[in-house]
């Protein structure tokens, strides 16, 4: 295929971010016409009654979705649909935009098919995410059949005894535009996030998403994303919470700040600095907490899957592990376009 010929390419001419710009807003052209749309669907789509999942009172069309991350403030969700995932999770949306962190913050390792990134909660703020969106629904026709998940957070300049807050900010702003929320407090890119994973911080944040949420008419399934490098006793107080409160469904994982076993040399590695780990060398830590969890938890939780997927083979070991959905981002990256719909196809064929 002519991607990884383009990918060469890109990876020696452009930025990591000034790449995915480009690319992105490419699909954005060939997707302003019908017959572009339709192409790239025929192209890289893969429609199957077998994909079809129906988790949390949602319609999945099929199980792989694009992570948080990817489309940060809601831009591409027509060109991400075109090429066939069956969800998307925009964000983290905080509740004022911030710039994030200083560039350059988003780095490859070619060698290791991964990422680091320290990105830091970069988006246009919840109101503008929330317009983009209601712009979105408001075209019936272009935005049926593909669920989208608002991954949610806190900004930089929140305390974490207030992050609360912000939570409660986004879930008000975004109730009528999602279909599922994201609690993210596993990022490593904002200062003392991940001090919100203590079981304390957890029950005070979602005990005022969940009161809110249950006042509703039509309750959104509120997911917890958490880190792959908690200890097995930080796993434990999550599943004991998970029980306690009801939690609808967990993410595993986010991003790792190891960086053991990579081919990628040391000193290229330590030259890039902190940030999270994605891709490949995540793959085994993340099936690992994903398994212990749902050991734990049974299929009373659904768990949604988020580390190292490329391909039908690691979407299957996802699967097997208790995921009962898939997100990709640096697959998508290292994979290409059509990583969507091979998955997918690897899928059906393993079933048929």
């Amino acid at each position: 295929m002519f991607y990884p010929l383009l990918r060469r390419v890109m990876f020696a001419t452009l930025s990591p971010e000034k790449a995915h710009g480009f690319s992105m807003n490419a699909l954005k052209t060939i997707c302003a016409a019908s017959i572009g749309r339709n192409s790239l669907n025929k192209m890289f789509g893969y429609k199957h009654p077998l994909l079809e999942k129906n988790i949390w009172g949602l319609q999945f069309p099929n199980p792989v979705g694009l992570g948080a991350g990817f489309d940060k403030n809601a831009i591409y969700l027509r060109e991400i649909k075109t090429l066939g995932f069956g969800f998307s999770e925009i964000g983290t949306v905080t509740p004022r935009p911030q710039p994030g962190n200083d560039k350059p913050r988003l780095y490859r390792l070619p060698k290791d098919k991964a990422i680091i990134n320290r990105m830091g909660f970069n988006n246009d703020g919840v109101t503008a995410v929330r317009n983009r969106l209601e712009k979105w629904k408001s075209n019936s026709k272009t935005s049926a059949d593909f669920i989208i998940g608002g991954n949610i957070g806190k900004n930089k300049i929140t305390p974490n005894e207030e992050a609360w807050k912000d939570y409660v900010i986004c879930l008000r702003e975004l109730f009528e535009t999602v279909d599922y929320f994201a609690v993210n407090v596993s990022s490593p890119n904002t200062p003392a996030l991940r001090e919100l994973q203590q079981k304390e911080s957890l029950r005070k944040i979602f005990s005022e998403l969940e009161n809110i949420n249950q006042g509703k008419k039509n309750p959104k399934p509120i997911l917890l994303k958490i880190a792959p490098d908690l200890t097995r006793e930080q796993l434990d107080d999550i599943i004991a919470l998970t029980q306690e409160i009801k939690l609808k469904g967990l993410i595993a994982t986010n991003t790792t700040i190891e960086r053991t076993n990579l081919i990628t040399p040391a000193n290229e590695v330590e030259k890039m600095g902190a940030g999270g780990l994605s891709g490949k060398p995540l793959k085994t830590k993340s099936t690992e907490v994903l398994q212990y969890l749902t050991a734990q938890l049974g299929s009373e939780v659904p768990v949604m899957a988020s580390g190292g997927i490329f391909t039908a083979e690691d979407a299957k070991e996802k699967l097997a592990a208790g995921a009962c959905l898939l997100q990709i981002w640096t697959g998508f990256i290292y994979a290409g376009p059509g990583v969507a719909g091979k998955i997918c196809k690897g899928l059906v064929e393993n079933q048929s």
